[in-house]
Order: C-alpha cells, then structure tokens, then sequence
C-alpha cells in the first residue's frame, strides 16, 4: 500500500518496491526531522563542503554549477575565509569560479573582524596563497582592520605582511583618498618598521590615523595603550604629544577620552597587572590627573580612581600618596616604641 501511495504520488518515478520502500522511508524521515538542518545529503557540493557537520572537506568534491549559484545566504568566499578550520577550500572555490566581487563585503574583512591576528603558520601554503590572492584581487581589502591583520605578528611570520608592501608599491596607499589613516591601522608592533618609515616619508601622519574609518578593530593609539606596548607609545606620543591627556573622538557622535581613565577601567587593558606601569608612564609623558571626564564633567580621573578603589590611586593623587606614607610612617614609629619600651615588671604574689 505505501509502495502504491508513493507510486502515485511521484508519478511512476519509482517503480520498484525497494526503490519506492526506501523513498517513502525518507520522506517519513523528513517529515519526523521537519524544522532540523538541512540533511547533508540534500546539500549542493559547496554546502556541503562548507557544513563542519556534514564531515572532512575533500579536495575536488565541489561542482562548477554550484560554485557559481551556491544558494547560500552569505558569500561562499566570505564563509571560507573568516573561519580557519575552512581555509582549505579557498583554493577550489576560487579556481572554479568564485568571485570576491558577488560578496558585499571584502571577505578578508571578515576574517579581520572575526580574529585579529590569525594563526596564518598553520595554514597550508595554497590556503595562504588563496589568502594572498584575495587581499590583492579585491581592492575593498585596503581598510582599516584587514591592514591590521596583514600586519599583526602572525601575518607577517608567514609572508603576509608583503601585501601592504604591494599595495604602497603600486600606488594603492595614497596620502589623500582613503577612508581611514594606515599609521593608524597599523598593528602597533609594526610601527617600528620600514613600511611605517616609508610611510612618513611619503606624506602619513599619526594624526592622521587619529580619524574616522570603517572598521570594527580599535584605532591604532587605542590598541597600542590596551596592550601595554611602550615602543608604540612612545612612536605615537613622540608625534603627537597630546594624546597623553585627551584622545580625539572617532566618530561626531562620540566623545573624546583620556587615556589614565581609560587605564584604571576594570578589563581595559589586556594585561591588568600593568596598570600602575602604564599610569607612571603616561604621568612621565605629561597626563595629568586632575583632568575632568569628558563624558562626567563633574569627576576628576583621580575622583575616578578613588571610586573604582584603582590600585593606582596613589600614583594619581599626591595628597593620597602623603597621606599613605604618613600612616605608614606613623605605624612604623609605633612599632618601633613599642619595641623599645621595657616590658612591664611581673607582680609577685604573697
């Protein structure tokens, strides 16, 4: 009776009974699993090679037909660039046809936004080249958070960091015309480099890297004084000596903040224990504490510091400081009369 009703229904497309058995066993199994994902059996070659739960991508597996029409809501290259563990199947997406140009959005953007600093060492070398391939093919690469990938520790370990060295050689990295300043995208462990050098010479200014861009990663001071890094520091307080005491706001509808706030805020800084280096360091290069909140023009950075409790209030304010050494000072004279007084004589009885 199934075997007839599925006869019927699939206009004599099946006419065996194993044939009919097994199609009505899987229309059941669909109707039971109705609102689940998708099966992988189901899928298009490029679904499937991009699904981690329909098993281990193999090379060679994926169809012209539905590279060019994946019928995936998000760009197939744009899915395979962003997450590593998909990086292998770049390589064959892009040599059967898949464009970065059918993506609304660089995909190297994507994987900038999604890891800063990708481990680029462990990917294989058509993995890296399908990458490379990328940020030179689609010139909606040049932006603020895919040079601060290209130029993080990683990228540069595995050959990356020559793209930005392309892009200035051909022109692409011009002074005026960019959305965003590139000293200022810079990762802060690249601004000791000869592309920063070459940089300024042509024309770049940290202040200029000090504006508005479209991007999702922190402006180039910002991430230099999160990671504590002094010799970014010092390169950006060496040229613009102001932002000690005041960062400009990013945006028009922002505000514009001081860095000592920022250091004794509680998870600013990805390493918490320099926080008291960070404030002598900034105090050295002329932040002064007694700078009222941009955002609370009624709190002082050191009232600030007083209210979160900040380890670093003594450094911030030297009327705590005195009054910490005068305590200290006053109970270790206690300590020291105490010792010196003679011990009180025992009483004898009768």
């Amino acid at each position: 009776m199934l075997t007839f009703a599925y006869e019927q229904s699939n206009e004599g497309q099946c006419i065996s009974a194993g044939c009919a058995a097994t199609a009505v066993l899987m229309h059941a199994l669909d109707k039971a699993t109705e609102g689940d994902p998708t099966p992988c059996h189901k899928l298009n070659s490029v679904e499937r090679a991009l699904s981690a739960r329909c098993g281990e991508y193999r090379p060679g597996s994926l169809l012209t037909k539905d590279v060019i029409a994946s019928g995936l809501p998000v760009c197939p290259l744009t899915i395979a660039a962003r997450d590593p563990s998909l990086w292998p199947v770049l390589p064959e997406l892009l040599s059967k046809g898949a464009s970065p140009e059918a993506c609304t959005a660089a995909p190297l953007a994507a994987l900038a936004q999604a890891n800063a600093c990708p481990d680029f060492g462990r990917a294989a070398p058509e993995s890296v080249s399908a990458l490379r391939w990328l940020a030179e093919a689609d010139s909606r690469s040049i932006q603020h958070d895919v040079v601060r990938m290209l130029s993080c520790p990683n990228a540069r370990d595995a050959g990356l960091a020559t793209v930005l060295d392309s892009w200035l050689d051909q022109g692409q990295l011009p002074v005026r015309g960019l959305n965003f300043g590139v000293l200022g995208a810079l990762h802060p462990s690249h601004l000791d480099s000869r592309f920063a050098r070459v940089l300024e010479a042509q024309g770049h200014t940290a202040r200029a890297g000090l504006g508005a861009f479209a991007g999702q990663l922190p402006a180039g001071f910002d991430a230099a004084l999160r990671d504590g890094n002094r010799v970014a520091l010092d390169w950006w307080l060496d040229r613009a000596p102001e932002l000690a005491n005041r960062v400009p706001a990013r945006q028009a509808n922002q505000l514009p903040w001081l860095p000592l706030a920022r250091v004794i805020t509680p998870s600013y800084l990805a390493q918490p224990q320099q926080q008291a280096e960070l404030v002598g360091y900034l105090i050295l290069r002329g932040a002064d504490p007694s700078r009222h909140l941009p955002h609370d023009p009624g709190q002082t950075v050191v009232g600030y510091a007083r209210q979160l409790k900040s380890p670093a209030l003594a450094l911030l304010d030297p009327a705590s400081r005195t009054t910490t050494a005068a305590a200290v000072g006053a109970s270790a004279m206690g300590t020291v009369a105490a010792a010196a007084s003679p011990a009180p004589a025992a009483l004898s009885l009768p």
